[in-house]
């Protein structure tokens, strides 16, 4: 099998930094997780408060802590950082080669779409965000790990797009199904797609930080090379 992961961002119009914090790591014992933060709200706080959350899951993550665990003490270290006032959204995405699972762990309320065999499922269901009290669980979902299977989560920003400019938001699912409709996207192109029609629905000025996570386990490569690709626009008050 080969796993693929793609992320896609986009900073909401006017701010200077995304409120929403995502990282991939490799798992000690096989795999990878996606660990992603949505600050709730843009700029440097945000920023500063998201990326807090995430490097304390993934430290923990690449210690061996179980992805629930982690989600736990991250939610338990802001409450107690930010004395309860500051929840934030959390998703972490992993393929546990161990396990031989794809392990979904939500503190957030947007939905998780799951394709498999021409079926795309939406995992939903009432959740908590994280920092608000003590011993906050995630929502945890497990599927087995398997060839064609495309994992899609979000934030918020994506999730609302278009509900200010028209009052119709985008419908996941119905993006999803006509990206996948595609000879074998990869990755990247679904990642691409959705962001692009999110912002497309803000008329080209996204509302709130957008982020798009987009995991497919697909049948053996051409050969064992490892590949990570990032591409990182610098505003021009940061360029020499």
């Amino acid at each position: 099998m080969e796993i693929q992961i793609a992320v896609a961002k986009a900073t909401k119009f006017g701010s200077l930094e995304s409120g929403d914090s995502v990282e991939i790591i490799e798992r000690p014992n096989g795999g990878l997780s996606v660990v992603m933060c949505d600050g709730q709200t843009s700029g440097r706080e945000a920023k500063m408060i998201s990326g807090m959350v995430v490097r304390k899951v993934i430290g923990l993550i690449a210690d061996g802590i179980r992805d629930g665990a982690a989600a736990r003490a991250a939610s338990d270290l802001l409450y107690t950082e930010r004395n309860g006032q500051y929840p934030v959204f959390l998703n972490i995405l992993s393929a546990d080669l161990q396990s031989g699972t794809i392990v979904l762990s939500r503190n957030n309320p947007t939905p998780i779409f799951v394709a498999q065999d021409n079926h795309i499922e939406c995992l939903a269901g009432e959740t908590q965000p994280i920092g608000t009290a003590r011993n906050i669980r995630p929502l945890i979902s497990e599927i087995t790990l398997t060839p064609g299977t495309t994992v899609v989560m979000y934030t918020d920003g994506i999730a609302n797009a278009g509900l200010k400019s028209s009052g119709l938001g985008l419908d996941i699912c119905t993006a999803l199904e006509a990206v996948m409709d595609e000879e074998n996207p990869s990755a990247d192109r679904i990642a691409d797609s959705i962001l692009g029609q999110a912002i497309r629905l803000d008329l080209g000025e996204p509302n709130d930080d957008m982020t798009i996570a987009v995991l497919r386990i697909l049948p053996a490569g051409k050969d064992q090379i490892r590949r990570l690709s990032v591409r990182l626009p610098v505003p021009p008050h940061h360029e020499e």
